[in-house]
């Protein structure tokens, strides 16, 4: 079993879709887009935006599910929400109000998307948290550990104070399972399914 460190998955920071503080949405998902371009030849995609200050320092990123949540813009609701939670309602009546207000206003219009999109990358980006950053010597297992236990699905890679690359959960989800699939001798054997489905037989 190879003795993977976080190095040997990274992806180098210079291969990154990265915009400066001050960018709006449009513009960085442009500079996305370029970088998809680039970077084609790894299956799985970027899907984040890093935003850095003049002076090169990263200071947070972009997911999809933050353009999402810029898009929809709950923040009028949110103290209805807070409310709610001190009189301990439950968490499943929250939810059922929050479906009945996000029911009662249409997201994809005209004048919503002009607004986002001229939104400053600042104030919707994911701001970084300690547990955000992995040394490139680390071992896979650190960064499994860290990815696991924020939920992330990627991290800083840093070189003493230096950023030098992102590690993401896709690669090291794929690091991990050839890891599994080499345990077996020739092909793996899928177990009979118990839905019905056929699995391909492996010439």
């Amino acid at each position: 079993m190879k003795n993977y460190l976080v190095k040997d998955l990274m992806v180098p920071i210079s291969e990154y879709a990265a915009v400066p503080v001050g960018t709006s949405l449009v513009e960085a998902i442009w500079v996305l887009e370029r970088a998809q371009e680039v970077y084609t030849e790894n299956k799985f995609q970027h899907r984040v935006i890093l935003v850095f200050e003049l002076d090169g320092h990263v200071v947070g990123k972009i997911s999809q599910l933050r353009v999402l949540k810029a898009l929809e813009n709950e923040r009028e609701f949110d103290n209805e929400i807070k409310e709610m939670r001190k009189f301990k309602f439950s968490e499943a009546f929250i939810a059922h109000i929050r479906d009945q207000f996000s029911s009662q206003k249409k997201i994809i219009k005209e004048e919503i998307l002009r607004e986002v999109a001229a939104k400053k990358v600042e104030e919707f980006m994911q701001t970084l948290t300690p547990g955000e950053y992995v040394s490139e010597d680390s071992a896979i297992d650190t960064a499994i550990s860290k990815l696991v236990a924020g939920a992330h699905t990627s991290l800083l890679v840093t070189r003493d104070d230096e950023i030098v690359g992102i590690i993401r959960l896709a690669d090291v989800f794929a690091a991990l399972f050839h890891e599994i699939v080499s345990l077996e001798e020739g092909y793996p054997v899928f177990p009979s399914s118990p839905l019905g489905f056929k699995i391909p037989e492996v010439s």
